[in-house]
């Protein structure tokens, strides 16, 4: 089997809001509606410390669809317009879909959003149309801090590719793209303590941050 998913290092996001303006061009996202969105988690007082400044700690949390393992929006949709693909992705047929928005509200994370032009529902699709080229999801392709990385689950995380930085290489723009590195070669070292997921109600969300044990997780 196959699992598609995204890696982000919430330790090297800098909350630039890059994957989220790359993610609206590529998809031709709307004004006013995000496929991508990012928050900002704190500031919090750092354990033992007062609470005031320099002694509290933030990070930024990039949120989008999960593609999770048992998705609730594919359980609840009458018309089968939402579905769990060979690659593990979840995605609408917008043939199918009635604009009901069933899935929306059943959605733990609240990415999914009625089109109110096409009255179809939309979110992220990892970018299938460029995975299936060989290609990255375009918000891991632009993430200036690369903090983003993307794999198949099935082949182990550690293998998860992002473009190599430009500021590594003395080649253009499509050389940069072509040339990938993984995120265990390339960010700082991590253990499987440090990888997290949003909230599970069972739904199983497939996305991970890796957020190292200096910090709390607050997902």
């Amino acid at each position: 089997m196959t699992q598609y998913a995204i890696i982000t290092d919430l330790n090297r996001c800098v909350g630039c809001l890059a994957c989220t303006v790359a993610c609206k061009v590529a998809n031709g996202v709307n004004v006013g509606s995000f496929w991508i969105k990012t928050l900002r988690i704190g500031p919090n007082p750092k354990e033992g410390g007062s609470g005031d400044w320099p002694d509290v700690e933030m990070y930024f949390l990039p949120v989008q669809c999960q593609h999770c393992s048992d998705p609730e929006c594919v359980k609840v949709c009458p018309t089968g317009a939402s579905q769990k693909m060979a690659d593990g992705t979840v995605q609408i047929d917008k043939s199918k879909c009635i604009g009901c928005q069933f899935c929306a509200m059943s959605c733990p994370y609240n990415v999914r959003y009625l089109n109110e032009e096409e009255r179809v529902v939309e979110k992220c699709t990892l970018c299938e149309q460029k995975v299936a080229q060989g290609e990255l999801p375009q918000c891991v392709a632009q993430c200036g801090s690369r903090a983003r990385f993307f794999g198949d689950l099935e082949q182990g995380v550690d293998g998860f590719e992002a473009p190599a930085h430009p500021s590594e290489l003395s080649c253009g723009y499509d050389d940069m793209q072509a040339t990938r590195v993984t995120l265990k070669d390339y960010v700082e070292p991590y253990t499987e303590a440090d990888i997290h997921h949003l909230p599970d109600v069972g739904n199983g969300p497939e996305l991970m941050y890796l957020l190292r044990s200096d910090r709390k997780w607050r997902g």
